[in-house]
């Protein structure tokens, strides 16, 4: 039995969640890096027995869709998969309904699913500095008991995860970012860049139509360059204040 770790998490937010529950598994994780730009899945396959916990963001309440489509480029091979979907606390939607349903259709069982609240990655006032203590007192809480499910065989077969099919329209998310004077063309964008939005011999421009928002580019600038436009933020921010201000909690789904 293996364990593995395959994380969509431009920004860091999603890693950290799958990373405190990765640390009390007992053994060391393969870590497979789908933000990547060359997705880091290619050619993966797994076999029953193996465990692997799987986290993307949530995407206005949907599954990334360059997320789903490295995933159905691995084996499930009966591996076990924990789904996790990470959201800016606002909602998950039908983000782990969908990505439930990208791992059965590569060959996983779902076993268990996890909602998760981490700081948002482009409104950062909202869940401001998650996940926090308490969040990973509950997220090493879940990894406990999903752990003590499958030592004591008492897996529930037909897991349905939380969610609508048809899934709800993802419309996307209107934030380019954009370098500012201060670029200095280091390139550390356009490396990272998880879609090569950003042209490798112009690091200072942003293809409008490749873009996903995802602001890895953003996180990853050395100068700060980056950035997004600050009154359609501004606006945003407070279209989402209502939904977002009220700290949400974590769930386990386990059958």
């Amino acid at each position: 039995m293996s364990l593995y770790t395959i994380c969509f998490s431009p920004t860091g937010g999603t890693q950290k969640v799958v990373d405190i529950l990765a640390a009390d598994w007992g053994e060391p994780a393969t870590a497979v890096d789908l933000s990547a730009p060359q997705g880091g899945c290619a050619g993966l396959s797994l076999q029953s027995g193996d465990i692997c916990l799987v986290a993307v963001p949530s995407f206005g309440g949907r599954v990334p869709a360059v997320a789903a489509e490295r995933l159905a480029a691995v084996r499930g091979g009966g591996a076990m998969a924990v789904a996790i979907a990470v959201y800016g606390n606002r909602h998950y939607d039908d983000t782990l309904r969908e990505l439930q349903d990208v791992l059965e259709a590569g060959g996983f069982t779902c076993i268990a699913g996890i909602a998760a609240v981490a700081e948002h990655s482009i409104m950062r006032q909202f869940a401001t500095g998650r996940p926090d203590a308490e969040d990973a007192r509950q997220l090493r809480a879940f990894g406990q008991e999903i752990r003590r499910a499958i030592a004591q065989k008492a897996l529930a077969p037909g897991l349905r995860l939380p969610g609508n099919v048809p899934y709800r329209d993802y419309g996307g998310v209107p934030f380019v970012p954009k370098a500012g004077k201060s670029c200095t063309r280091c390139g550390r964008c356009a490396a990272g860049c998880p879609v090569a939005a950003i042209p490798a011999g112009d690091p200072a421009s942003t293809d409008k139509a490749l873009c996903i928002s995802c602001m890895r580019c953003i996180a990853v600038c050395p100068a700060g360059a980056r950035k997004v436009n600050r009154a359609a933020l501004l606006a945003a921010g407070q279209k989402l204040k209502k939904a977002c201000q009220e700290p949400k909690s974590n769930a386990l789904f386990l059958g």
